[in-house]
């Protein structure tokens, strides 16, 4: 059975929603605590939206810091997949397993709406089997993505560009929702919330499914 565990750090939230629909597909799963050790053994480690600490420095820049993400960077360097959704994006770029950074959005608030996302790159197993046009909800009040001229060169130039807004909600550069990073990008930092899907009804279990080819 395909093992996976949700990361919980003080002020996470939707770990519970990233739990059940994770539970739902098939994977054997379970919460990991940010102290507690990380487990060797799972296909798929999710770290999740919410507020870190209350994202009292900089959203995701203290979880970023914390021991278990240099236990997730060496996952990565494994090759073993992980995915940090909304707050998760922002932990991962903190903690430079991902490029670029996650600004307040460019229109001063929080939104949370269902959005129309456009597949980029299916060179990974997270999209290899999903559309090219998908729907997602967002949260976030941080999810302006990011980086300066050479890294969205190197981004564009390695394929790396996960998933793009078809109508970009809040100022990211070149309508970056998502990325991709790690030596066969098997790292995705993903700003609208797929796990949310159990209770949306959009597209979000499609890419859970599509890293085992459960399509």
């Amino acid at each position: 059975m395909t093992k996976a565990t949700v990361i919980v750090f003080p002020g996470s939230n939707c770990n519970q929603e990233a739990f059940d629909i994770l539970e739902k597909i098939g994977f054997q799963t379970t919460f990991t605590w940010h102290k507690d050790e990380l487990p060797q053994n799972c296909d798929l480690y999710f770290i999740p939206g919410g507020f870190s600490y209350g994202d009292y420095l900089r959203s995701g820049a203290i979880a970023g810091l914390g021991k278990i993400m240099q236990d997730i960077k060496k996952m990565a360097e494994q090759g073993r997949h992980i995915i940090g959704v909304c707050n998760g994006f922002q932990i991962l770029t903190e903690s430079k397993i991902l490029d670029g950074a996650l600004l307040r959005n460019e229109c001063g608030h929080f939104l949370c709406k269902t959005v129309e996302l456009q597949t980029v790159s299916k060179n990974s197993k997270f999209t290899q089997n999903i559309p090219t046009n998908i729907t997602m909800q967002i949260a976030h009040g941080d999810g302006r993505y990011f980086c300066d001229d050479d890294t969205l060169k190197k981004l564009q130039d390695e394929n790396r560009i996960a998933f793009q807004y078809a109508h970009n909600p809040n100022g990211s550069l070149a309508n970056i929702a998502g990325i991709f990073g790690g030596k066969n990008n098997n790292v995705l930092g993903l700003m609208p919330h797929p796990e949310r899907d159990l209770v949306r009804g959009t597209n979000g279990v499609q890419l859970f499914k599509s890293l085992f080819n459960l399509i």
